[in-house]
């Protein structure tokens, strides 16, 4: 891309994260995600985003941008990219965590506000419906009555919007701005609404900003080195799986060729056993007989063959 048309993109964070700083593209935004004409919301604050720690063993959270409104709902919004194994946990950890800051020790539950969290994804997270934004709630199983509006999840889902948005659908119409790929696309989106506008010709003053576009192009390097060591890291543990797969299967096929080889030996050894006891007792009654023939009595022949009076009798008989 070259200097002219270079243009910052939404989904690298820290883009989004200036977009945000702007009052008009955030009041145009979260107005799309709550469903309320731009006018309604009166005023937005932008908020420190490192969450507080009770104690210095509390996991640290960090997010995107986090916002008050002037009726004390908290949003917090973050941008991804890539795709990440725990994104519900880590959501809930955070909605968990701006929840819990709003009061201190001793202060009454009645001061908690809404807290909503507001997940941007360029992946897929749910795989199977081609639902590209969804509301989460706490809701009765049964009834699907509505337990608490307090907390909510918005997840919105880039790589399943539809390929032309509908006049109306502000939340979509956001969410095709922020996967825009060239400054033709942006254009197009701008001509939505003054928000997107305003949008459109904040990303052009970042990206003409040559200190932002340094913070920029550092942040994007970091996401691309990071995704390249997750992808040699799958690639190492998918080859030494392999490996090990391999000694497993052939430990498994030794021990089972072993045990397969055993039972057919005994099956083998009983057969020749009692081809051999045959041919024992063929050669066993023929002595008998021929002891007989020379006069021998029963006693004399089981002497003689070794074997009880009982059985040369039966042998006679």
């Amino acid at each position: 891309m070259t200097q002219s048309n270079f243009i910052m993109l939404p989904t690298v964070d820290f883009c989004f994260k200036e977009l945000m700083q702007n009052p008009k593209v955030r009041k145009g935004f979260i107005s799309a995600l709550l469903n309320l004409p731009p006018e309604d919301v009166e005023d937005t604050v932008l908020l420190p985003t490192l969450l507080s720690r009770d104690s210095a063993d509390d996991k640290l959270g960090i997010m995107d941008v986090r916002v008050l409104l002037r009726d004390g709902t908290q949003m917090n919004m973050e941008m991804q990219v890539k795709y990440f194994e725990y994104w519900d946990e880590r959501a809930l950890f955070y909605l968990s965590k701006m929840f819990d800051s709003q009061i201190r020790k001793g202060e009454s539950y009645e001061k908690l506000q809404k807290c909503i969290h507001v997940s941007i994804l360029d992946f897929i997270h749910f795989p199977n419906d081609n639902k590209c934004y969804r509301r989460i709630h706490f809701r009765d199983d049964q009834t699907s009555q509505l337990y608490s509006d307090k907390m909510e999840l918005q997840i919105l889902e880039l790589k399943k919007l539809p390929p032309e948005v509908k006049t109306g659908e502000d939340v979509l119409a956001w969410m095709k701005f922020f996967s825009s790929k060239s400054k033709e696309e942006f254009q197009n989106m701008a001509k939505t609404n003054e928000y997107l506008d305003e949008a459109y010709n904040t990303l052009l003053n970042l990206s003409a900003d040559e200190k932002k576009r340094l913070e920029y192009e550092a942040r994007e390097k970091a996401l691309n080195d990071y995704n390249t060591q997750i992808s040699s890291a799958e690639k190492r543990g998918l080859k030494a799986g392999e490996e090990m797969g391999r000694k497993a299967g052939e430990e498994i096929g030794r021990k089972a060729g072993e045990e397969i080889g055993r039972k057919a030996g005994e099956k083998i050894g009983i057969r020749k056993g009692k081809e051999l006891g045959k041919e024992l007792g063929v050669q066993e009654a023929r002595q008998v007989f021929k002891l007989y023939m020379q006069g021998k009595s029963p006693e004399e022949i089981a002497v003689l063959c070794n074997i009880s009076i009982n059985k040369v009798r039966q042998i006679l008989e």
